[in-house]
Formats: structure tokens, sequence, C-alpha cells
């Protein structure tokens, strides 16, 4: 069952149904009668990236000198109006990023990183083992099993995968955390019952579950995930592959603040991914990264076409029910080769928003 961020999309909806059309602000008048130029001048306007005037809907304009960029021309791409004040990059003030990484001191610290006794052979020596078993469930043509992350063996290379997120997160102004967070005036732990899913939710199993504490035990221990944060002009912040992962592996889980969706109607958060799609609308749950989050914050959902318009998604994101409780996985759904990047499905199960429009 793929998981979607309709949360997002669902405020894009009620925002465009709020203001159909975000492009037509005309001027303040000057106080002689005039209540300002009428919509028809905005009529011609075209695209500063593009040069077209299609997509009005999509089309917004810079609070500050009126001209016009499609959303999904931005760089990086906007997914929804903004509620406040916009303003172009000519006009934005925004620094960008100067260097990548940044020099990220006490990573220990950062992600609290706890001391153990297990030795990195021993820890891949199981690891081994549960591919070796599950490799055989493949012949067997039995249900394949959920495969962990095999870390880097070179502590300074992981050190390195570490300091490329610590530095996302601290230019995002973004806490750690790699577990879902229950705060005070949202939704409390007891709201996520994977009971209230509409139409059931897939049961992760047994074995599958050990394999994801598995992941979470590894990572406390400083075992980290192959991967590497890297800031890209077009895309901003986004993930890759630092060495080969394969099939089903899971890649990390999606983690942040959980709330209902009803109070996130108006957020602007970019990164929501639903976790509870409940059959009463009240109980929806979703996930928001914005405050506290992971790696999973980073990875890309929407420029996952290639310029020929063909999709290159290499991980699906699956919501399942883990002992009650709803969690959301990005899992490896083939090979992927060392320094590809990641992506998956925006949509999901919906084909709603113009993902072919993001290359």
């Amino acid at each position: 069952m793929a998981s979607t961020r309709k949360a997002t999309r669902m405020v894009q909806r009620q925002r465009r149904m709020q203001a159909p059309k975000p492009i037509a602000r005309p001027p303040i008048g000057d106080g002689d009668g005039d209540s300002g130029s009428s919509d028809s001048e905005y009529d011609d306007l075209c695209c500063e990236e593009c040069g077209s005037g299609d997509s009005s809907a999509e089309l917004l304009l810079c609070d500050k000198c009126d001209r016009g960029y499609h959303l999904f021309c931005l760089r990086p791409i906007l997914v929804s109006v903004p509620k406040e004040s916009w303003f172009c990059p000519t006009c934005s003030k925004h620094k960008k990023l100067k260097a990548f990484p940044l020099v990220q001191t006490k990573i220990v610290d950062f992600f609290r990183i706890r001391r153990s006794t297990d030795s990195t052979q021993k820890l891949t020596q199981d690891i081994r083992k549960r591919r070796k078993r599950a490799n055989s469930l493949v012949v067997s043509k039995k249900r394949r099993k959920l495969l962990p992350f095999i870390p880097t063996e070179d502590t300074t290379r992981r050190l390195e995968q570490m300091a490329s997120l610590a530095t996302a997160l601290t230019a995002t102004r973004t806490e750690f955390s790699n577990e879902l967070t229950y705060k005070p005036g949202m939704a409390p732990r007891s709201a996520n019952c994977s009971a209230l899913e509409r139409g059931g939710m897939q049961v992760l199993s047994k074995e599958d579950t050990e394999t994801l504490n598995l992941c979470k035990s590894m990572m406390e221990r400083g075992e980290w995930p192959p991967l590497l944060v890297v800031f890209d002009p077009h895309e901003g912040f986004t993930v890759e592959a630092d060495r080969f992962i394969k099939d089903l592996t899971i890649i990390t889980e999606y983690t942040g603040d959980v709330d209902y969706l009803k109070n996130r109607e108006n957020d602007d958060g970019d990164s929501m991914m639903t976790l509870l799609s409940a059959a009463n609308p009240s109980k929806c749950l979703v996930i928001c990264p914005d405050k506290r989050g992971n790696i999973a914050r980073f990875i890309n959902g929407i420029n996952n076409h290639t310029p020929d318009g063909k999709k290159k998604q290499n991980l699906k994101c699956v919501r399942y029910n883990v002992n009650g409780e709803c969690r959301v996985l990005l899992i490896a759904n083939r090979d992927i080769p060392k320094g590809e990047r990641l992506y998956y499905d925006y949509n999901g199960l919906e084909h709603e928003y113009p993902t072919e429009h993001f290359v």
C-alpha cells in the first residue's frame, strides 16, 4: 500500500479553491477611486524561466517585481502556492549555500551515538547471514523478506555520510530524530492506531520487524546507512547511494512530528507524509519533518522523471502496521548502484500531481 503525500496536495487544493487565480493580484489603487489595474493585464504573463504562459494555475507572481514563474520551473521546485508573500530568485535575499558539506564537529553527539562493545565484523557477519537466508526464500518462491542496509566499512567515510546529513539538517534548522515524535498540542501516540486505516493496512511480519529494529540499532551505534546528502542547485538537498544497495533493502523510516491532518490544512510544508488514512477524516494523521526528522525528508519524491518523460524511481514508499502502529518505510525496489540518486513516487497510487513536469 504505497504511501502518498496526500496532505500536501489537499492543502494545495484548498488553497486554490480559496484563490483560484494566484497570479491575479492587481496593485493597490492610488486612492482616487481607481481600485487598481484589472486582471486582464496578467493575461499575457509568461514564466521567466520557460517563456510559456501555459499552466496559469501553476504560475506564481513575485510580490516585489510582479514577474511570473511556474511552480515547476523554480529551482528548487515549489510543490504548492505559498501562503505568505513570495519573492522570485532575483528579488529574494536568501543566501545560497556556498560550500557543501559544512564543517560539522562532534558528530557522535549530534546523532546521539551510543557506545557499543559489538564489533563491526560481528555485525557484518550477522547481516550476511540474514541476506543468505533471504536469498534462499527467493529461490523457493516464498515471500521476499526486507533486507537491512550494509554500512560502509570505512569509518572515515561513514563520518562523511553522517556529516552530510548533519549539514542538511543544520541548514534547514531541523533537529535529528529517527523516531516518530508526539508533541503536546499535536496528535497523541494513542491516535496512531493502524486499525483505523481505511481498507486495512499491510502488516509488517515479525522477521521484517526484526530487520527494521536491526537497522535502528545499527544507526544508534554509528553503523550508518550508505547514503550521502548532496546539494544540487536545481533540486536543493537530495540523497544518493554511497555504495551498491540491493533490492528490498530498508533505506530509512520516514520520521517527524505526528499531527492530525486537520491541523495542517494550511501548512506550507512540502515534506508532509501520510501516516494514517482513516475512514473518519478527523482521525487522519500526517508526519511533519519540518522541525524534527531524519534523512527521509531529503529523499526526492518530486523530480522523478527524466527530461524525456521516463520514470526514474528506485524506491517505494510503504505504510505498514508495526505492532498496531502505523509506520512509513522507504525501501529499494531494485538494485541501486553507487552514485545514483534516490527517488520515489510522489503520487503513490494516485496521479493527481503533475510530476512529469519535475525534471
